[in-house]
């Protein structure tokens, strides 16, 4: 992998809407200059591998972000895949209380991709997480669904909120079962020259 030098007049831009990768990048003691989330469409090529399809999302997002020359673009994405089937963000509740249904019991992982954008050169990695969820009643379902917090999240949970519950054990990197690999995060931006004040060794 390519690595530029320091430039401190490099400003970040953040290519997602997410809040929670936004208090992430916090963490690092970074703070976009601006927030672009592209409008991509999300759709999974037929018989595509949910890894596949998670480096492919994040690097188009990335490409459909416009920026100066003296901007570093983070792109990424995040998808839960029960075997080889990818479950995004939930289309409605039903489909969320499928998705929960579907994972009850059962271990799953979570693959969030990293792009980030300088100029004409590009930075891609990808973390895969194992996820092992207990087995939930139809209560603790609909009391979930209910709560509204399965909006946006792929596999229609978040595992920072309330839904942390029903998690009780990972294998891998929590920050990028939330959606931001922070390891990885800080190496690719340090990769492409801008300078990270908040990172630890």
């Amino acid at each position: 992998m390519t690595t530029l030098p320091p430039d401190t007049s490099l400003k970040l831009v953040l290519g997602s809407g997410s809040p929670r990768r936004l208090e992430l990048l916090a963490q690092l003691g970074l703070t976009p200059s601006d927030i672009r989330p592209p409008d991509i469409d999300e759709d999974a090529l037929k018989g595509e591998l949910p890894r596949d399809y998670v480096k492919r999302i994040a690097a188009e997002k990335a490409a459909a972000v416009s920026a100066a020359a003296d901007e570093v673009v983070l792109c990424a994405d995040t998808t839960v895949a029960l075997g080889r089937r990818i479950m995004g963000k939930p289309a409605d509740s039903d489909e969320a209380a499928a998705f929960l249904r579907a994972m009850s019991g059962r271990r799953h992982k979570v693959i969030t991709a990293l792009a980030v954008k300088r100029g004409a050169d590009i930075w891609t990695k990808d973390v895969q997480s194992t996820v092992a969820m207990k087995r939930l009643s139809d209560a603790e379902i609909a009391a979930y669904i209910a709560s509204g917090d399965w909006q946006g999240k792929a596999g229609g949970y978040a595992i920072q909120g309330s839904a942390g519950a029903f998690i009780p054990w990972i294998n891998g990197s929590y920050t990028a079962i939330v959606g931001l690999p922070l390891t990885e995060t800080a190496g690719l931006l340090t990769a492409a020259g801008l300078v990270i004040y908040g990172e630890t060794a």
